[in-house]
């Protein structure tokens, strides 16, 4: 497989959960356990994007490599195109963007994002799931996906998408009988001339009522991949009750 770099973005400030990358989790900080995940896949380089000194110490710390981005950064996006620019990497070059919150994200999913830009042809790639409960499609937290025939998106949103005309109320109803429904997975993989780009463009209109960056690709005319992941990923880390349920898993 052809060469392809992880950055994993970690800030230190959270909301919900402070400090949130060097929480432990079953005796490791979390930014090491999402580290030694992304250590499991195919990728030949692996750096940690942040802009505290407590997470570059500690990453240092168990043997990892760290870039220190500018603190005034308003998105991910930002800190990974400042260190790809900082890393001299090519334009043509793929790099997988593992979130510093996913620490049981599975490699076979973070190579097949890298894999699927490579053999696209595309800009971005991303991956998605069946969605097969109410909930799930009106609930305004789960991005859904709507793609071509080529696995090429048309859109995301919030709402549910594509809505079932016979089966939808305003607040809810019945699925779709094929499974058309997906929920995107927010793992990401760019080339990295287009994240330059990206970045110089500023939001746009459908980004800035759906709250969602990848529209911004999608504004410019840019194509994201998207295929079906080959495996769920656990949820990521977002409230005490997330890391309470994460610490569980890895102590079983």
């Amino acid at each position: 497989m052809t060469p392809f770099s992880i950055i994993i973005p970690a800030r230190y400030s959270s909301t919900r959960l402070p400090g949130k990358p060097l929480l432990d989790l079953a005796g490791k900080p979390m930014i090491q356990r999402v580290y030694e995940q992304a250590r499991l896949s195919d990728a030949d380089n692996i750096v940690v994007a942040t802009d505290d000194e407590r997470i570059e110490a500690c990453v240092k710390g168990f043997g990892g490599k760290v870039c220190m981005t500018s603190p005034n950064h308003e998105s991910g996006t930002d800190r990974l195109a400042e260190v790809a620019q900082q890393l001299g990497l090519a334009d043509d070059h793929c790099v997988v963007n593992v979130q510093g919150d996913e620490p049981m994200m599975p490699p076979a999913v973070i190579n097949q994002v890298a894999k699927n830009l490579l053999d696209s042809g595309a800009s971005m790639s991303t991956l998605s799931e069946v969605i097969r409960s109410e909930k799930v499609a009106f609930d305004p937290n789960a991005v859904k996906v709507v793609c071509d025939k080529n696995g090429i998106a048309l859109y995301f949103s919030r709402a549910p998408i594509p809505w079932n005309r016979n089966g939808f109320s305003a607040t809810g109803g019945t699925l779709p009988q094929q499974p058309c429904m997906q929920r995107h997975i927010g793992i990401y993989g760019y080339r990295v001339g287009f994240l330059h780009q990206f970045v110089q463009w500023g939001p746009c209109e459908l980004e800035q009522v759906e709250s969602l960056e990848q529209l911004r690709a999608m504004w410019h005319g840019v194509k994201i991949h998207v295929e079906q992941a080959i495996e769920t990923p656990p949820p990521g880390i977002d409230t005490e009750a997330d890391l309470q349920a994460v610490r569980q898993l890895l102590e079983v």
